[in-house]
C-alpha cells in the first residue's frame, strides 16, 4: 500500500552509518531513501529554484550524509547534512512522492549528471 501523502511517517530512522533514512507508514508504505538522493533532490530553492528552468543538478555528493533531523511544525521535516545544507523542507507529500518515484527520480539524476559532465565523486 502506498503512504498517504498528508500524513506522517509512524517511523523517521537515520541508518548508523547516516547514509540512508528509513520511513514508514501506519497504511504498511515503508521506504528508505539514501542521504544523497535526498540531497540532490532536496526540495529548497538553492536546488530547485523558483521554476523548473531554475533549477540545478547538484554533483559530488556520493559521500554525504544525514547529520541530524529536525521536526516542523506537523508537516515536515529539515534534513540537515553533512556538507551544512540545511535549508529544505521536506513535507511528508514530497517524502510519500519521492519513496514512489524513488528509482526514476535516481535514473534522471545519473542521466542529468552525465549530460552535465558532472560526478557523483566529491571535487
Amino acid at each position: 500500500m502506498e503512504p498517504i501523502a498528508e500524513r506522517p511517517p509512524t517511523e523517521i530512522r537515520v541508518s548508523p552509518d547516516r547514509r540512508l533514512l528509513k520511513l514508514s507508514w501506519t497504511e504498511g508504505g515503508q521506504a528508505e531513501l539514501t542521504a544523497e538522493l535526498l540531497r540532490v533532490r532536496s526540495p529548497s530553492a538553492e536546488v530547485q529554484g523558483h521554476s523548473h528552468d531554475q533549477r540545478r543538478t547538484v554533483g559530488g555528493k556520493r559521500d554525504v550524509a544525514i547529520s541530524d533531523i529536525r521536526p516542523v511544525g506537523h508537516y515536515a521535516i529539515r534534513i540537515v547534512f553533512d556538507d551544512g545544507h540545511d535549508s529544505g523542507l521536506f513535507t511528508w507529500r514530497f517524502l510519500a512522492q519521492l519513496s514512489r518515484e524513488r528509482e526514476a527520480s535516481w535514473s534522471a539524476y545519473l542521466q542529468e549528471l552525465s549530460e552535465k559532465g558532472l560526478s557523483r565523486d566529491p571535487g
